[in-house]
């Protein structure tokens, strides 16, 4: 039997988690982080929700915005 990744893990559920809360805590809505990375409110919305992957370019980006390390998001 192969093993699949889930988009719905653990780890990419807190991560989704820190990422909504970052963005709170800058006080951010998320149409305002949409419009800093040139896409969509529903894109922020779904990796909030953990129903989007993020990569490392897309993480880099929203840790900028956020004013936290990569790392903070990976823990």
């Amino acid at each position: 039997m192969a093993k699949t990744s889930s988009i719905y893990s653990r780890p990419r559920q807190i991560m989704a988690q820190k990422l909504r809360l970052a963005r709170n805590d800058v006080g951010l809505t998320q149409l305002a982080v949409a419009n800093l990375l040139n896409t969509s409110q529903s894109y922020v919305s779904k990796v909030e929700l953990g129903q989007c992957r993020v990569d490392a370019i897309q993480l880099a980006s929203l840790a900028k915005i956020y004013r936290k390390q990569i790392q903070h998001f990976l823990s």
